[in-house]
């Protein structure tokens, strides 16, 4: 699992850092959910997950106001000292000088935004959730068409970046080419991007390196697209035995998390970007609940059932 320094954190929530002294570029956050202290601040700590950002919001600063002072500033003292990672006070609600004291004297940042808690939980949760989670790196180049994310993959050569340019000449965007991060962040949703190093660049055999950004567009570019198939090109086998009619989906397995799969033969001539376009306007019509091979299978069926009633 990756790690995300406060720092990072701080920069993207847009948080104010009360506690500058410390160093934030060396505290990690490792865990993808917040806590709110409510029961810590009681004295509950069963239970208690020490490595995710605590959030303060109007209620745990309600019932703190109400306590005296000997007792809120040792209830703030035992949550503070418990090594987590980082404290933020929600509603521009500023803490106490006794409390910014404690987070300096145990190295914890205190962070103040003016969002509410229910905003800053669920932003920081999708945005930790995306950057922690699983990820590995393949070989292939993934494109937006249509709304859809295709994955392409195959031997190098094979033609994955010609049709990938193609497919950004005709109004599609390009997320990475040559190769791409894979992130799980649920048990449905696989998210593909580019490593910072070649975003927005594609590799031409006999060309080089084009920058897809400058010659085409900002439009035609994209940093983060869930995969919703994969594609995989292979050189034709005229042995081989290729599914025609696509009654049953095949699959293939990334983190866990199964993506529809289609096995497309290379041959000259073959047009991949349309290819690539139909596949993807294929899936669309599957997931509005049409399907063109039972729709052809039902015909069928339907016809032979008419001859023999003729023939009775």
């Amino acid at each position: 699992m990756y790690g995300v320094t406060i720092t990072e954190i701080i920069k993207k929530m847009d948080f104010k850092n009360l506690t500058p002294e410390l160093d934030t570029d060396k505290i990690v956050i490792s865990h993808p959910d917040v806590n709110r202290p409510a029961l810590q601040l009681t004295g509950f700590y069963n239970h208690f997950d020490n490595e995710r950002v605590q959030i303060m919001g109007n209620v745990e600063m309600a019932y703190m106001a109400g306590l005296a002072k000997d007792r809120r500033i040792a209830m703030y003292d035992k949550l503070i000292s418990s090594k987590i990672p980082c404290i933020v006070f929600c509603r521009d609600m500023q803490p106490e000088e006794d409390v910014l004291a404690l987070c300096s004297h145990y190295g914890v940042p205190c962070l103040l935004s003016t969002k509410t808690t229910s905003d800053v939980m669920a932003e920081v949760i999708r945005w930790l959730k995306a950057k922690l989670a699983p990820c590995i790196s393949i070989h292939g180049v993934l494109v937006d068409v249509f709304g859809e994310g295709v994955l392409l993959m195959g031997e190098s050569g094979i033609g994955k970046s010609e049709a990938a340019l193609e497919l950004v000449k005709r109004g599609h965007r390009l997320v990475s080419d040559d190769v791409v991060e894979i992130r799980k962040v649920s048990d449905e949703t696989l998210v593909g991007s580019a490593p910072s190093i070649t975003k927005y660049f594609i590799e031409l055999r006999g060309i080089g390196i084009i920058d897809v950004k400058t010659l085409f567009g900002v439009e035609s570019v994209k940093d983060t697209q869930s995969i919703d198939m994969v594609i995989k090109l292979e050189e034709w086998d005229k042995d081989r035995e290729y599914d025609r009619l696509g009654m049953e989906d095949q699959y293939t397995e990334f983190l866990g998390n199964k993506v529809v799969c289609h096995k497309i033969p290379i041959r000259p001539g073959r047009n991949l970007a349309v290819i690539v376009e139909s596949a993807a306007v294929n899936y669309r019509q599957k997931k509005m609940g049409y399907n063109a091979a039972h729709e052809l299978y039902k015909r069928v069926q339907d016809n032979m059932a008419r001859k023999n009633a003729e023939r009775q």
